[in-house]
């Protein structure tokens, strides 16, 4: 057995406490964590979706009202609040799909390497969050 097998740690019962907190997972264990997260949050959000696209599609009257409550808020929700749950779905969305094309992706060419697991996961972080906060600062108002 060579000296660096020797080396390395052996996790067979992993203590939460003490392994976990040292453990260092890798930008693909990471995306597939979070593409289960961007799912989960989508399907939770789905009434405020569909509050937002039905306010803003029924009239004038109501896409105005759908308008004010991110500038002034509804009811005791701050507008700032709301703002920042569009931007969690904004984040959701743009993972979960990018993600998923990485996955089709990896599926259809049957490209599963360490080398290109790590290299489409560290592209779906940056595309993902990039978006994001583009989109956010449009959100915002920045531009």
């Amino acid at each position: 057995m060579s000296e660096l097998a020797k080396k390395r740690p052996e996790f067979r019962n992993i203590n939460a406490f003490k392994d976990l907190t040292t453990y260092r997972l890798p930008a693909a264990g990471w995306v597939s964590i979070l593409h289960r997260v961007s799912g989960l949050i989508m399907f939770l959000l789905m009434p405020f979706i569909i509050w937002m696209f039905d306010v803003s599609v029924s009239s004038e009257i109501s896409f105005s009202k759908f308008k004010a409550a991110f500038n002034s808020g509804l009811g005791f929700v701050p507008g700032a609040f709301i703002k920042l749950v569009a931007l969690a779905l904004i984040w959701a969305y743009l993972h979960h799909f990018i993600a998923g094309l990485r996955h089709l992706w990896m599926d259809v060419n049957h490209a599963v390497s360490k080398e290109f697991g790590k290299s489409s996961a560290l592209v779906t972080l940056v595309l993902s969050l990039g978006l994001t906060a583009v989109l956010g600062a449009k959100l915002f108002g920045l531009y």
